[in-house]
């Protein structure tokens, strides 16, 4: 009876997961494939490119794509245990995948339960006793979280988790090479912002002052005339 019960919910674990990964090698999830360009992932996500936020522009342009299925005009987007996709772009190249999972969807389901229908695509995984940086809405805010279990090569990696706050899980996806590139942009971006940091509060004031200056400008000829002591 037991082991009857428990092929069942083997099965519908699986069955409630292959649509999630159908890719077949690990820089890829669903349709999405590392190092697709903006456009390409927009347009297969029907998202407008100019939803992209952009988190710096020097010394190399990351991007950052959200898809939420909400966003989505497909009725089945609905039924979707994804929660959420952050996709994250290095000089316009997909290096980051982060899949967050819809909370009701996935409630009950084990870590065996996720890594036995994962490993049904991306094959026998890991279980590293290590923890992996999440960056929520960018590089700046981050939060390490436990890996379950991963799936990697020389390349590449693909990491289950799950949120500590409410054990949600999710899924990292990320290009080894680009992601150490993004980092070392991502600080010297930062290191360049606050090395013109001063600069620039010098050039606000004084657009801040031209434009006062002309305000005044512009008005001062009817002012001038209606003025009365």
């Amino acid at each position: 009876m037991i082991n009857a019960r428990g092929s069942a919910v083997s099965i519908f674990v699986i069955m409630f997961f292959i649509p999630l990964v159908y890719a077949q090698d690990l820089p890829s999830y669903r349709k999405y494939d590392l190092g697709m360009n903006l456009a390409e992932v927009a347009e297969r996500a029907d998202i407008k490119v100019s939803e992209a936020r952009m988190i710096c522009e020097r010394p190399e342009v990351i991007q950052e794509l959200q898809w939420r299925p909400e966003n989505s005009y497909n009725s089945s987007a609905q039924a979707d245990p994804v929660g959420g996709i952050r996709f994250i772009f290095y000089n316009d190249e997909l290096f980051r995948i982060l899949v967050s999972y819809n909370h009701d969807r996935t409630d009950g389901l084990t870590d065996a339960d996720l890594i036995e229908s994962i490993s049904v695509k991306y094959g026998a995984p890991t279980n590293p006793a290590e923890t992996i940086r999440i960056y929520a809405s960018s590089y700046i805010y981050s939060q390490d979280e436990q890996v379950i279990a991963r799936w990697e090569d020389s390349q590449y990696s693909s990491n289950l988790f799950r949120e500590s706050y409410q054990s949600t899980p999710g899924m990292l996806i990320f290009s080894k090479r680009l992601e150490l590139l993004a980092q070392a942009a991502i600080v010297e971006a930062n290191r360049l912002d606050e090395q013109e940091a001063p600069q620039r509060e010098i050039d606000r004031k004084r657009k801040q002052e031209a434009e006062k200056k002309a305000a005044g400008q512009k008005v001062r000829p009817a002012n001038k005339a209606n003025f009365r002591p």
